[in-house]
């Protein structure tokens, strides 16, 4: 498997993660995250390789996250609820998204970045 960006190309984290990779020379796959949302079975996996809580993955400063009024409902819903919801819009995810074959990390974090890509 080849490294997997996941993007929205507006974000401007998005765009500093991007030239992160073509300056460090990973190549990688690129995929839009609103055209081509993250399926559960994806994201479940993904969960599971970047070892973090269900939690990190969502996008809380973006305004779908706020519109639906994660922050209070996230407490009381189930792990399965969750990743429906985090599948049901591309906007909910935290982004970028990079995935390997052993491992996926929600966001532009250059030193797991530097450690898990070079």
């Amino acid at each position: 498997m080849s490294t997997l960006f996941i993007e929205y190309p507006k974000c401007s984290t998005c765009q500093k993660a991007k030239k992160w990779l073509e300056d460090n020379k990973v190549s990688f796959e690129d995929r839009h995250i609103v055209e081509n949302n993250p399926s559960e079975n994806e994201l479940k996996d993904w969960i599971k390789r970047s070892n973090l809580d269900i939690k990190k993955w969502f996008n809380t400063t973006g305004m779908k996250y706020r519109e639906l009024n994660l922050k209070d409902k996230l407490e009381t819903m189930s792990d399965d609820e969750k990743i429906k919801i985090l599948a049901s819009d591309g906007m909910l995810v935290k982004r970028p998204v990079i995935v390997t074959e052993n491992w996926a990390c929600p966001g532009f974090k250059e030193k797991e970045w530097n450690e898990n890509l070079k």
